[in-house]
């Protein structure tokens, strides 16, 4: 695939940074001008305490506006742009969703070829699938099945007592997946030997010009990226990933997501046949919720639509036509985009908070006369119906010696796949998961700590002879114990 020279690139970010059209046109036809989009956005943020947004509408397959709204750094009263890197979360799954498509297109991967067939070994022989050792059904599973969320995995194992299981059939049902996901991120390394990185760079990066964009923190963003801010505004920092992950690493801007949809919109990338085959029904949704991912409950709600999942992109059907959409969800970060395909009509919402899905219904209905998202289904409930927040926990913060916080510097194993490190920087200790942004802890004890970005709290263990043995984690009313590596 031919890549545009970076003088084109240039001017083509530059076009979609300062992209403000006086009026842009909706599903139903109508228009909404810029002042009316501006303080729309303006209200709305402020109102569910969403500290930036990012916004862009596209009309006839092409970005018609494009804007962002607040700070991506509270303390510094640092704006949001249209360049500010943010964690994508779960929008990384559509993008590297289109890379795998464009692989089968070339031959490199067949969709229905059971994925354990391009491994030397038997999955379960590696160890982040030996949970599937005794249960042959994992050689049913394809990376079409990957791809549509009917693998039969959990969403994320963390999620399932940190267990990697198969809970129905392959294919015969819907149950979004980030594990599934990640096993095609590892049949697709394995296949072509290169990493998520590479291959999402030379399939979908470089060619939908998203020159800001990685699955991984890279130096070059520290210039200008977003804080993310849960529920109450405190800060959760940047995600700073140092390991590629296809269900939620990939850092990017609002220009360079939209970019990437409007790629999909035209038709250029990926080509007409890939195209429709990843925006093909694969699997009818009837779960009432797509969270918890498993939960069998079932509704005819959502029959009119016809909801349904391709691969890697949801979707739904109205009288203007099939919409393709997906969402991101993680701590700090909320996103969503929906597109007419007919039409050319869509729209990308990119926040950095944890309210920010708290405006996604008004924000499609007003901005774009959208009202078939099905909102119960995505569990967006609007910022005016959520019950009042609770009050945080009020800790009595006291200080520690050094030499006593020193003792508890080193790495906790929850299970194979996830460590804990405690640092100390100056007086106080730091807290970190995998390649999760790092947490401040406060003191209240000796042995007694808590999260100041987050409702954690930390105690420590020591034997007889005064060496820490254990970290226990006390999270969501649970007591979880982490051994200390050597």
């Amino acid at each position: 695939m031919s890549v545009l020279p970076r003088q084109t690139l240039l001017v083509l970010v530059i076009l979609c940074a300062s992209l403000s059209a006086q009026t842009v046109r909706r599903l139903d036809g109508t228009t909404i001008s810029a002042a009316e989009i501006d303080a729309t956005v303006t209200h709305l943020m402020q109102a569910a305490e969403v500290p930036g947004v990012g916004i862009a509408i596209f009309n006839d397959h092409k970005i018609a506006y494009l804007k962002t709204y607040g700070l991506r750094d509270t303390e510094k009263k640092l704006p949001l742009t249209p360049d500010s890197v943010m964690t994508a979360a779960s929008l990384t799954k559509s993008a590297f969703a289109t890379m795998v498509m464009e692989l089968a297109e070339q031959r490199v991967v067949d969709l229905d070829k059971p994925v354990y067939q391009y491994l030397p070994k038997p999955l379960p022989e590696y160890p982040f699938y030996r949970d599937l050792a005794g249960d042959e059904r994992y050689k049913l599973i394809t990376l079409r099945m990957c791809l549509d969320h009917t693998t039969g995995f959990p969403n994320l194992r963390a999620f399932n007592d940190h267990k990697l299981n198969i809970n129905f059939t392959p294919g015969s049902r819907f149950a979004y997946s980030g594990e599934g996901i990640e096993l095609a991120q590892f049949v697709v390394g394995t296949v072509t030997k290169k990493s998520a990185n590479e291959l999402m760079r030379e399939h979908i990066f470089a060619p939908d010009n998203m020159t800001h964009t990685s699955m991984i923190w890279e130096e070059r963003f520290e210039s200008d990226f977003a804080n993310g801010y849960d529920e109450y505004g405190r800060s959760l920092g940047p995600e700073r990933r140092k390991t590629a992950d296809a269900a939620g690493s990939m850092q990017t801007t609002l220009c360079d997501y939209a970019n990437f949809l409007q790629a999909i919109l035209d038709g250029r990338n990926p080509d007409a046949k890939t195209r429709e085959l990843m925006l093909t029904p694969q699997i009818q949704i009837y779960e009432k919720h797509q969270f918890p991912s498993l939960n069998t409950e079932t509704t005819d709600a959502n029959r009119g639509i016809k909801l349904s999942y391709g691969l890697g992109w949801g979707l739904y059907f109205t009288r203007y036509g099939r919409a393709f959409f997906k969402e991101g969800h993680d701590e700090g970060w909320r996103h969503y985009a929906v597109c007419f395909d007919k039409s050319g009509t869509g729209i990308l919402i990119m926040t950095n908070s944890s309210n920010g899905e708290g405006i996604y219904k008004a924000l499609l209905e007003t901005l774009l006369h959208n009202t078939y998202t099905p909102i119960e289904w995505e569990q967006f409930t609007p910022y005016d119906q959520l019950p009042p927040r609770p009050p945080l926990k009020q800790h009595k913060e006291v200080a520690v010696d050094q030499k006593i916080l020193d003792k508890y510097v080193g790495r906790y194993r929850f299970s194979p796949e996830i460590v804990l490190a405690i640092t100390r920087e100056g007086n106080t200790l730091f807290v970190q998961e995998n390649d999760e942004p790092k947490q401040e802890l406060g003191a209240e004890g000796e042995r007694q700590f808590f999260s100041k970005g987050a409702d954690d709290e930390y105690s420590f263990e020591l034997d007889s002879s005064g060496k820490v043995t254990t970290m226990i984690l006390h999270t969501d009313g649970k007591d979880l114990p982490m051994k200390r590596e050597p």
